[in-house]
């Protein structure tokens, strides 16, 4: 019988920073001093770390994360709305919030990092959605076209319209121009999904 724990894939143990009373940060893994915003780095880039006071060897991970985030909303990332952090300084007083609160935080975080996801494989796809949406958005052109032309033009007739293999081929140039709109619209997708 094999053993269940060597079949499990164990996630890496988290980075230990220690905390010096000079307010310097030590990354014990890499054996350098970092910054808040190393560590700021280290979050967006998926590293789990662990801040020790290398004097108390208390545990303080979750005030040096805060004030990263202190540090980025400084920098005008204002991701907290004003009444969202009054009403948190609020809680700290007391009463049932405090211990529902946390929880309640972490899976509203966790659906939005879920949703953000989803938005970003959905984007991954993006030509062909693109191409699918203007095929859509021409048809309902033409149809709104026919709609408001006045009585005194005709109409072009469904048989005078040139056929698809009637079409002259789209010439290397224009092919060019319609590629280059269609990365930069894939780039300003990912750059809104990053957002």
């Amino acid at each position: 019988m094999s053993n269940p724990e060597a079949q499990t894939p164990q996630a890496p143990e988290p980075v230990v920073i220690k905390k010096y009373a000079n307010r310097r940060l030590y990354d014990t893994a890499a054996s350098a001093y970092v910054t808040l915003e190393d560590l700021s780095v280290m979050v967006k880039g998926g590293t789990d770390f662990v801040v020790f006071d290398a004097k108390t060897n208390e545990e303080i991970t979750r005030q040096v994360l805060t004030q990263i985030i202190v540090e980025e909303e400084s920098r005008g990332q204002n991701l907290l709305p004003v009444q969202f952090l009054r009403q948190l300084i609020r809680l700290y007083g007391g009463g049932a919030g405090p211990t529902l609160l946390p929880g309640y935080l972490q899976m509203s975080m966790d659906a939005y990092v879920r949703q953000q996801e989803k938005l970003r494989g959905a984007f991954g796809t993006a030509p062909h959605f693109f191409e699918d949406q203007v095929r859509q958005n021409m048809g309902l052109f033409e149809q709104a076209m026919r709609i408001f032309t006045p009585p005194y033009v005709r109409p072009v007739e469904p048989e005078a319209r040139p056929r698809a293999e009637e079409k002259p081929a789209a010439s290397p140039e224009e092919l060019g121009e319609l590629k280059q709109r269609l990365e930069e619209m894939s780039r300003q997708i990912d750059r809104l999904s990053k957002q």
